[in-house]
């Protein structure tokens, strides 16, 4: 593929750091870029994402899908100077451990606080 056909692309983090900037195929999917964001991800940072399922990619506002290609995800901007398309990375837990941390405090026995004076 020539050089000049290849998308860069950075990502940039929740504490405005990014990573990358790297070239990128339009063929590469969306499922490619987090694989590559889960292995390059700092390690110094608070929250990591455990894998490609905990990320959401943003760009041009929209949540990109894992099938789509980067070609398809990039805003049509021909005329700008060719320089790294920044996508924003929302790192969020998976609904499983969401729900498994919910089932914990909802079955933590409760103790009825209220009670009733009948005058």
């Amino acid at each position: 593929m020539p050089e000049e056909d290849l998308v860069e692309l950075k990502f940039r983090l929740y504490d405005g750091s990014d990573i990358g900037p790297f070239r990128y195929s339009p063929a590469s999917t969306v499922a490619m870029l987090k694989e590559r964001i889960v292995a390059e991800w700092p390690k110094d940072k608070k929250f990591a994402p455990k894998g490609t399922n905990d990320i959401k990619l943003i760009n041009a506002g929209k949540i990109l899908e894992n099938d789509k290609t980067v070609g398809q995800c990039r805003a049509p901007f021909d005329d700008l100077p060719r320089v790294a398309i920044t996508m924003h990375v929302v790192v969020q837990p998976s609904v499983t451990k969401t729900k498994t941390a919910e089932k914990k405090v909802d079955e933590a026995p409760q103790k009825n606080l209220c009670s009733c004076s009948i005058l």
